[in-house]
């Protein structure tokens, strides 16, 4: 089932942009977010924004490559928040 694949993955990597696990799972954002929607609610995976300003200030960049989501390890701890490399385009 790709729910498993794509807890497999992301435990994996321990974090993924929408933009990098749509075309991994060969889907859309869209349907992808659905699918994480699950894990979000069983508490499994996290949200969030590369940065605070990417994404809305200058609109280059498309949106899943900015939003990141975060595996959560066993135990419900809360992922350790580390920068990821923006697209080329942002500062």
């Amino acid at each position: 089932m790709i729910l498993s694949r794509i807890k497999q993955y992301l435990q994996q990597r321990g974090e993924a942009s929408l933009a990098d696990l749509a075309t991994r799972f060969d889907t859309t954002p869209e349907a992808m977010r659905g699918m994480l929607e699950t894990w979000i609610r069983k508490g499994r995976v996290q949200r969030r924004l590369a940065s605070a300003a990417c994404g809305s200030s200058c609109s280059q960049c498309d949106p899943a490559a900015t939003e990141i989501y975060t595996w959560v390890a066993e135990g419900g701890a809360d992922p350790v928040a580390r920068p990821l490399p923006l697209p080329g385009r942002c500062k």
